[in-house]
């Protein structure tokens, strides 16, 4: 008789334990982050740095065992290719608003991002994008929000940095016709010729050219001190080559896409002297920047790449509004999210402004030297 009590206790003791079990998985939240960029093609390798940036935030938030709303939350990752092609980035932001996402990070592209960025924000769902694209911002939504400073900026630094500091004087222009190559080019443009240069030629191609001796043919004619390029490393890196084939002498500058390491593997010797605006501070000067090499090397085992530590403080933004507003419901956390204030990664104060781009963005000017990139000066970064 006392060995089935003590059974009985035993099975009682089981059975509340597994209902205490049950109640607390009850109270456990899969909240789903969308993630969208070029995880394939010529830009597959910026998808990646993208990515595991993202990855890297959402793993240390995992850690703490986040509480919101009195449950502990998980963060998962809902991750789609964009292909960095416009048509597929809104197929892949409805799927992902299907998913039942509560917030974005991306896209990549300002070509795929402009138009996604309408569907995040009939769905209220707050996206922080890499894009650079002024017209990001502009639209109206309340939702968009930015990780890396704007090509607004970003041009018209480069722009007069090109003039006044390289003196610079006749200047030519390509780009490749897309959303960030067009708009970073045109305001170059603007810079430059308010600095005093003249634009001796502006051609464009695509996103998917490789062969760029036609235009530089009649670039060389011109006889410009620089050529500008709006556009990837995946057309910058042949097209700096080409240039050095046909004997130009005119170095190549661009903008952050070719600040990377793909360019300096395929564009070899005829790199040296390039030069590229990329937007925040070099990665040993940035505020965190130590810290955040050592933890991204003993994750991926890699060196950190260009994007990584942007992508890493727009997912901690948008993790900590989350917490504080204490409610992964977009509509209650977008407005804290809007209201961000907070050290970061790349700088020591990470808000922003009524349309969401970053108060504090900067532009470092960098220059091909012996193989590697070294930066000539920062402008605005803090």
């Amino acid at each position: 008789m006392q060995h089935k009590m003590k059974q009985l206790a035993g099975a009682t003791l089981v059975a509340a334990m597994s209902l205490v079990g049950t109640a607390h998985a009850q109270q456990t939240e899969t909240v789903k982050i969308g993630f969208a960029g070029p995880m394939t093609g010529a830009q597959a390798h910026y998808g990646a740095d993208f990515q595991n940036g993202v990855t890297l935030a959402i793993e240390e938030m995992n850690s703490t065992k986040p509480v919101i709303g009195g449950k502990q939350v998980t963060f998962v990752l809902d991750s789609a290719d964009d292909q960095a092609d416009p048509r597929t980035g809104t197929t892949v932001a409805q799927k992902l608003v299907d998913d039942g996402i509560k917030g974005m990070l991306g896209h990549f592209n300002s070509g795929t991002t402009i138009p996604a960025s309408r569907i995040y924000a009939n769905a209220g769902i707050p996206e922080i994008a890499m894009a650079t694209a002024p017209e990001y911002t502009q639209q109206g939504f309340k939702t968009t929000f930015r990780m890396m400073t704007s090509d607004t900026q970003q041009g018209s630094v480069a722009g007069t940095f090109a003039v006044k500091n390289l003196g610079m004087k006749k200047i030519a222009i390509v780009d490749d016709r897309t959303a960030y190559g067009q708009g970073l080019a045109d305001q170059f443009q603007k810079a430059a010729k308010a600095a005093g240069a003249t634009i001796v030629d502006r051609e464009f191609t695509n996103d998917k050219a490789v062969d760029f001796k036609a235009i530089l043919t009649k670039l060389k004619s011109a006889n410009p001190d620089l050529v500008y390029y709006g556009g990837a490393d995946s057309q910058a890196a042949p097209m700096v080559k080409q240039m050095k084939s046909l004997g130009m002498k005119a170095p190549l500058m661009g903008g952050e896409m070719v600040h990377t390491p793909d360019f300096l593997k395929i564009a070899g010797d005829a790199a040296n002297g390039t030069i590229a605006s990329l937007a925040g501070l070099p990665l040993d000067d940035m505020p965190g920047g130590k810290d955040y090499v050592a933890k991204y090397k003993k994750r991926f085992g890699s060196d950190v790449e260009t994007y990584s530590p942007y992508a890493y403080d727009g997912a901690m933004a948008l993790f900590k509004a989350m917490q504080k507003a204490n409610s992964t419901d977009p509509a209650k956390y977008l407005p804290v999210l809007a209201k961000t204030e907070m050290p970061a990664v790349t700088t020591s104060h990470l808000a922003y402004d009524d349309k969401g781009d970053l108060k504090n963005g900067g532009i470092t000017i960098y220059k091909v030297e012996n193989g590697q990139w070294k930066p000539l000066q920062s402008v605005g970064a803090k």
